[in-house]
């Protein structure tokens, strides 16, 4: 906000620099914010306005009280720059300053008070205060300079350097004499500084305020008439100093005056004010200047002491004064920097109280004991590798606290980094891109800025920056191999991971995060999503089910590694899936098959067969493969385990050697049929053989089977009888009733199956294919029964014809063979596919 008592000038003088801008927009297409391309004329007066710009950009100011409430508005920046509400924010209107008193809000473009502004502490004792400013303004790149002057308000009171004042004045004084007195110091200016001094109402002083050529007020006691000091040995008085403010602030301090003897003639100095320079190298404790006051009295009166009045704190604290000699010394280092005068009142007294001043002007000399500073104002914490040459990506200020010469400084970096600095504008430098970024090669960049000016001997100072190249999608997806092959074991467990696929990237982030998926295969389309699938984050290829090497033994699959740049990347790779086999399909025995009943069947040996004679051949199959799949034939239990020797690979059941008296006519053998696999499978079979040369001779030895003899076991069997006869009589009864109901009926066709003599020839029954369709022969199975024994053979069969009769037995249920053949006793050599014929009898 601007101050009312110098506001109308300050708003002139912004209206002009805003109109200023104004018509150089609208005139000649660009100001120092922005520039607009508009016909041949402005496009000229663009290349000039670079030249005119440090002249057209005037700085623009802004007046404000100090100690303003932090948030307060200063004023709206953005007008005053001709930027738009929207432009604040977008071209990321921001100010610098060495210290941040101030921030600018986005929303508004309002310049807005930041920290606590107290112009004693930043000014310390200049007239004008100013804070000066950078605005700036992106895209393009833009600085505006803005003066904040700071204005006193009366925030402090005045104050004594002494609360109690002790005065001596000799009694021959006369009336109308002046006595000095310490003034109050206030840290104020202007008319909120010290504007008045008053005493309390005395018969003998008055009070009376002298200003300095500087505007300064120093009070004096005036003598009003001469003193008796038989009278009253001493006078109190209370002198107060009231500052201009409104309300006004003052202090008071109590003078104490002593009345003495004659001394009628004060210190007089050689000049009333002195000026002196000095280097700020000057060391501590140098003498600087002497100042010398002589006075006509003698003794004791002529005694003068040198002391500082009305002195600023700054100055009493860097120089101080010999009492005696008035030697005065510099007690601290000297800096230019940061005070470049120092005033001081030096009183000289005499042993009487009198005492007279002179004013000691101290000017300080610049030299070159700065170094240049480097204050890195805009920096881009990231540059994209494919930036341009020529892009800005640091501003750059510098500044010398020295003067002339001293303080002026020249920036550079270092050769061999593709970035240059150009000068922008006073002590304002541009870091740009010089040449082709790749932050695959150089991911960052460390410049270092030297600044050096141009004192003699010239200092300077360097400072290091780090720059960050920013990733783009340049980089497609690289798997680690060129093609990928995996065996997966059959009957693997659904969802399992069966491998891992891997792709990287040697862009960063987004750019190089990659996501696999499936693109093709030799699968149908429907199923590939039933069979496997790809994590798309981390490559693990798993399984959906469980693989079957006997249906599906490899397939082929198209990955690709996508990462998530703008456009993406990709890479493709070939996953070949081999399945194992696994030993998961036991043996499956084809010959010798069991009855309908399940009971094994039988085989005939003749009694004369010699060794070596092929008896029967076990045949099995696996559906695996491999050694999985080799199979071998053993025996597990024998009747006689010398009388057959077993193919271990064919399954050939062969006779070791001829049938003696002694052997069993009947002989059973337990076959093992086991394959390669680990742990191996297997499945056995049992071999009934029958050695006889005639079936006729065979179906005796059938029935001599031996009965159980449990106890238990022949308790049931009884009672399984009885119960069957009893059940045998109803069913008799019955048939008996059904009988002799149909006896008495019309029709005798039912009656006449019941006559005596009358009997069928049944046809053969012929059961549904049992064949496996994996042999190459056919057999047919042939079943006698004869009471209780049983009776099978193989035979190899003639094609059956659906008229071929049936031989059965006097009783219901008893089987006999079919002979399919002459030779009853000659068996196949090769056993293969076998087909068998159920045979069954009639009752009529």
């Amino acid at each position: 906000m601007l101050l009312q008592g110098r506001r109308g000038l300050q708003f002139l003088q912004l209206s002009r620099n805003a109109g200023a801008r104004r018509e150089l927009e609208r005139g000649m297409g660009g100001s120092c914010a922005q520039r607009r391309s508009a016909g041949l004329r402005q496009v000229l007066f663009a290349f000039l306005l670079p030249l005119l710009c440090p002249a057209l950009c005037e700085p623009i100011r802004y007046a404000i009280p100090e100690e303003l409430a932090k948030g307060s508005v200063v004023g709206n920046l953005a007008r005053d720059l001709g930027l738009s509400v929207l432009d604040v924010s977008a071209r990321k209107l921001r100010v610098s300053a060495e210290k941040p008193h101030f921030n600018v809000d986005l929303e508004s473009g309002d310049l807005l008070v930041k920290d606590r502004i107290d112009r004693e502490e930043i000014c310390r004792e200049r007239r004008i205060c100013e804070l000066q400013l950078e605005a700036v303004v992106e895209n393009p790149l833009n600085i505006f300079h803005v003066i904040v002057v700071v204005e006193d308000i009366n925030d402090h009171a005045p104050q004594f350097d002494e609360k109690d004042i002790h005065l001596e004045i000799f009694e021959s004084v006369s009336a109308g004499a002046r006595i000095s007195l310490d003034p109050a110091t206030d840290p104020d200016i202007n008319t909120n500084s010290v504007k008045d001094y008053r005493i309390n109402s005395n018969p003998y002083f008055s009070l009376l305020v002298r200003v300095n050529s500087d505007g300064g007020k120093y009070p004096e006691l005036s003598l009003e008439k001469p003193l008796d000091r038989e009278e009253q040995r001493s006078h109190h008085l209370i002198l107060t100093a009231l500052d201009g403010g409104d309300p006004p602030r003052s202090a008071t301090a109590n003078i104490e005056i002593f009345v003495r003897d004659t001394n009628d003639n004060p210190p007089v100095f050689s000049k009333d004010e002195y000026r002196i320079s000095l280097s700020e190298n000057l060391p501590p404790g140098t003498s600087v200047f002497r100042v010398s006051a002589t006075d006509q009295d003698e003794g004791i009166n002529a005694e003068i002491s040198y002391y500082f009045r009305s002195t600023t704190q700054s100055a009493r604290h860097m120089f101080s004064v010999d009492e005696k000699t008035g030697m005065i010394k510099n007690i601290q280092s000297l800096h230019f920097e940061d005070v470049e005068r120092y005033t001081m009142e030096v009183e000289a007294k005499d042993g009487g109280g009198l005492s007279t001043q002179c004013k000691v002007i101290i000017e300080i000399l610049d030299e070159n004991d700065n170094s240049p500073e480097i204050i890195i104002t805009s920096l881009s914490d990231y540059i994209l590798e494919n930036s341009l040459p020529g892009m800005v990506v640091a501003l750059i200020k510098t500044r010398d606290r020295d003067s002339g010469e001293n303080g002026e400084v020249m920036c550079s970096i270092g050769k061999g980094v593709p970035f240059k600095i150009r000068s922008s504008s006073t002590n304002y430098y541009k870091l740009v891109t010089d040449g082709t970024l790749d932050r695959e090669q150089t991911p960052e960049y460390n410049i270092t800025i030297t600044a050096t000016d141009k004192g003699k001997p010239p200092l300077s100072y360097s400072k290091s920056i780090t720059l960050h190249i920013t990733d783009i999608n340049d980089n497609a997806p690289v798997f680690h191999q060129a093609s990928y092959v995996v065996h997966v074991a059959e009957n693997n467990p659904p969802g399992a991971s069966i491998t891992h696929v891997s792709a990287s990237d040697l862009d960063l982030g987004t750019n190089c995060q990659v996501s696999y998926s499936i693109v093709g295969s030799d699968l149908e389309p429907q199923a590939l999503s039933s069979y496997v699938s790809v994590n798309a984050l981390s490559g693990v290829v798993s399984a959906q089910r469980a693989f079957d090497h006997e249906q599906l033994r490899a397939f082929e699959l198209t990955l690709q590694a996508r990462d998530q740049g703008s456009p993406p990347l990709s890479a493709n790779v070939s996953l070949r899936v081999l399945v194992d086999d696994r030993n998961d399909n036991a043996p499956r025995v084809l010959y010798p098959a069991l009855g309908p009943d399940g009971s094994a069947l039988f085989d005939t040996v003749p009694r004369a067969a010699q060794p070596g004679y092929l008896v029967t051949k076990v045949v099995a199959v696996d559906a695996d493969s491999g050694h999985n799949a080799w199979l071998s034939y053993h025996v597990l239990q024998a009747s006689d385990p010398g009388l057959f020797s077993l193919g271990l690979r064919t399954g050939e059941l062969r006779t070791a050697r001829t049938l003696g008296d002694r052997d069993a006519s009947r002989q059973r053998l337990l076959v093992a049929v086991r394959d390669g696999g680990q742990p191996p499978l297997s499945a056995t079979a049992t071999l009934l053989l029958v050695f006889s040369d005639s079936l006729q001779e065979a179906l005796p030895d059938l029935s001599n089977r031996p009965e159980p003899s449990h106890p238990q076991a022949e308790l049931q069997f009884y009672l399984v009888v009885a119960l069957a006869l009893i059940s045998a009589l109803f069913l008799l009864a019955v048939i008996l009733a059904i009988a002799l109901r149909l006896r008495h009926s019309s029709s005798p066709a039912p009656w006449n199956c019941f006559q005596p003599g009358f009997c069928s020839e049944s046809g053969p029954v012929v059961p549904p294919d049992y064949s496996e369709g994996t042999l190459p022969y056919s057999y047919n199975l042939c079943v006698a029964q004869t009471g209780k024994t049983e009776f099978n053979f193989l035979k190899c069969a003639e094609p059956l014809h659906s008229k071929q009769d049936i031989v059965y037995g006097d009783s219901a249920g008893d089987l006999f063979p079919l002979y399919c053949g002459d030779d009853l006793t000659s068996h196949p050599k090769t056993l293969t596919p076998v087909s068998f014929i159920f045979v069954s009898s009639l009752i009529c």
